[in-house]
This record gives C-alpha cells, sequence and structure tokens, in this order.
C-alpha cells in the first residue's frame, strides 16, 4: 500500500520515523496538502475510527501527518479530508513509550496497516526500527481485535472496553 507523509517540519530530524521511512525508501514525503486528496489520512482528531471496512476507502493510499505532538492540534486541525482516527494503542518508541495514543507516524502507520489487512508490509516498516517489533508485542491483542471488527461502531466498542480497564 503507498505510504505518504505531508510533513510539518516540527520533528526533531534525529527522532523523526516519517524521515527514516522515507531514506528507506518505504514512504514518500510532499509539503502540498493536496496531494493528499484520493487517500485515507491518518488523524487523531478524526470523529470516524479506522476499521477493516475503511480498505476500500484507501484509495491512493494512507496518509500521514508527520508533526510534533506539541503542535498536533494546530497541523491536524486543518485536515478537511477522508480522515480516521486509530483507536487505544500503546505507543513504543523511545520518545513516548507506554503513553496511550501517542504513537509515532511509523506507529501509526504500522497500526493503520493491520488493521487494514497489511500485516507483512506493517511488520516491514518497523523492522528498521530497534523498537518496532515491540510496537506489535505491546498492542498484539488490541490489534488482532480491531483487524476482526467488521466497522467503525465495532472498533470503539472494542476500544471502548480497554479503556474501561484499569491500565
Amino acid at each position: 500500500m503507498d505510504l505518504l507523509i505531508y510533513t510539518a517540519d516540527q520533528c526533531d530530524p534525529k527522532r523523526c520515523t516519517g524521515r527514516k521511512m522515507v531514506r528507506f525508501g518505504l514512504a514518500r514525503t510532499t509539503k502540498r496538502y493536496n496531494r493528499l486528496r484520493g487517500r485515507l489520512v491518518l488523524s487523531p482528531f478524526s470523529e470516524r475510527a479506522l476499521s477493516p471496512a475503511d480498505r476500500s476507502e484507501v484509495g491512493r493510499g494512507l496518509a500521514a501527518l508527520d508533526c510534533s505532538w506539541a503542535h498536533a492540534e494546530e497541523v491536524f486541525g486543518t485536515v478537511r479530508l477522508k480522515a480516521r482516527a486509530l483507536p487505544f494503542l500503546v505507543a513504543a518508541n523511545p520518545v513516548n513509550f507506554g503513553k496511550p495514543f501517542k504513537l509515532s507516524t511509523v506507529e501509526a502507520f504500522a497500526a493503520a496497516l493491520v488493521i487494514l489487512g497489511e500485516r507483512p508490509q506493517a511488520e516491514e516498516i518497523l523492522a528498521k526500527f530497534s523498537w518496532g517489533h515491540v510496537f506489535l508485542e505491546l498492542n498484539q491483542e488490541p490489534l488482532a481485535e480491531y483487524a476482526a471488527a467488521r466497522d467503525s461502531r465495532e472498533v470503539v466498542a472494542i476500544q471502548a472496553e480497554y479503556l474501561s480497564q484499569d491500565i
């Protein structure tokens, strides 16, 4: 699946997972907002959760907006495209390890790929990061459940079960 990253140039270049994906030819980058059209954009502020039913909505591929979490709302607030939010998952990246919903760009893409039935590609992109396999291990159970869901409502119901547990 084609992966496109819209970059806001706000991340530390040494820690930016999006830049590393581009260096390895696993994704492309753009600074032109109009290139996101025809793609499913991963946005933590979308009102709909990503589900396997969105496979038909992917179109030209997936897109992620690569920015600092400190400026996420400001950057994502401008998105007026077909967007989906990822459900509850825990970050494995060194900057936000163990924090729910604070995924890096590569983690967001990997989660979306697993949910959409593209696990081999998710494993491929995570393999470039020493901690990449940890993301799949930490989130093995929820990712499997989200990938088996029928639609966004079912994903939200599964997420609610995880959020109601003492973590």
